[in-house]
């Protein structure tokens, strides 16, 4: 199958958007009584950290006192963009398809710690600027080869936007399981994301463009005049479809989908890294309250996705300086995500126990 025959069909003109029913998971009742669970366990009350608050938003998506993990699913999403053509990053855009070839062989770190934590893989070719080979991991739903370069006109089409978002919802509907990690390739995207921080969060484009690969000082000045000369393009595009459009990528627009759609299907979804923070950024403007349903894995080394973080009220599970994508983070977080989940439904309570509470005088 050649990219010529592979793309999705987008109407010219994008019509009205349609997100899928999100439920906030708010429930004072049930909270009380997960509280209350955790704090009875046989620790002191607040032991176990952060932990004990993932906890609680596990028992809160699946509105259970107890949680089950079942099937869980990692998704890459690849996509090339136009900015590339600036000399923005430190690799060329034929890393993208061999990074691509890589995952299918089984070669990347997202494969080794995918099948190390048991999550069934599948790579999602959302925009390559290649013809990629039919493979049984490997997912169509090209848009075009490539978004545009945004410095001279709109990465997208509204059209495109809108295609990319209803794809990222198709590949989770069909998807078997209640948890959903989300990673990405796509050289030049980090440049995409600082610039979908800036629009939509408020950052200054100097504290939202990192190194990206790697960029050295010289390169890192370029990449942010670039950048700033592309938000100056598209000053007018301020609403979260129009930002998507001109400023983002088809892996970032998918894998908003993917969350919209995870959220509405009350599963897990485990976000990697600042693209798929960005993707996130999108997804809340879009329908805030996916925000119930993200689980952030780590800070990564990129320098704006602390900005992006904070901007979204998550704190990171981990904090090792990865900058990796692929989804590596989402994984290396899996085994808190679990550790939460067994302890709220297998560890004693003082009474089950037989052991003394605290006294309180």
């Amino acid at each position: 199958m050649t990219a010529a025959t592979s793309f999705l069909p987008v109407t010219e003109s994008c019509p009205t958007l349609h997100l899928p029913a999100i439920v906030p998971i708010a429930d004072a009742v049930l909270a009380d009584r997960l509280q209350h669970r955790i704090d009875h366990k046989t620790k002191p009350v607040g032991a176990l950290g952060a932990l004990e608050g993932l906890a609680l938003q596990l028992g809160l998506i699946q509105r259970r006192e107890t949680v089950t993990l079942r099937e869980p699913q990692m998704v890459v999403f690849a996509a090339d963009h136009g900015i590339a053509a600036e000399g923005v990053s430190a690799y060329p855009q034929a890393v993208t398809v061999q990074m691509v070839g890589n995952m299918l062989a089984g070669g990347a770190a997202v494969n080794v710690f995918a099948r190390q934590h048991g999550f069934a893989l599948h790579v999602v070719d959302a925009g390559v600027a290649a013809d990629l080979p039919a493979h049984p991991q490997l997912l169509q739903r090209k848009i075009a080869p490539g978004t545009r370069n945004l410095c001279n006109e709109p990465a997208m089409s509204l059209a495109e936007a809108d295609a990319a978002l209803q794809a990222g919802m198709a590949v989770v509907r069909a998807l078997p399981g209640n948890v959903l990690a989300l990673g990405e390739m796509g050289i030049a995207n980090t440049s995409a994301a600082a610039l979908l921080l800036a629009r939509l969060a408020g950052a200054s484009l100097e504290d939202a463009t990192g190194r990206g690969t790697g960029l050295t000082d010289p390169q890192l000045l370029h990449k942010q005049g670039v950048l700033l000369r592309a938000l100056e393009r598209h000053a007018e595009a301020t609403r979260p479809l129009d930002a998507l459009a001109a400023l983002g990528g088809f892996e970032i627009a998918m894998m908003s989908g993917a969350m919209l759609q995870a959220a509405s299907e009350r599963r897990v979804v485990l976000v990697d890294g600042f693209i798929a923070g960005a993707a996130a950024l999108v997804a809340h403007a879009l329908a805030p309250q996916v925000r119930d349903y993200l689980v952030f894995c780590h800070r990564s080394a990129e320098r704006g996705h602390g900005l992006l973080l904070a901007h979204l009220k998550a704190t990171p599970l981990l904090e090792l300086d990865l900058r990796l994508g692929e989804g590596t983070g989402a994984l290396l977080a899996w085994p808190l995500v679990q550790s939460a989940a067994l302890f709220l439904g297998e560890m004693a309570s003082f009474d089950s126990a037989g052991v003394s509470g605290k006294e309180i005088p």
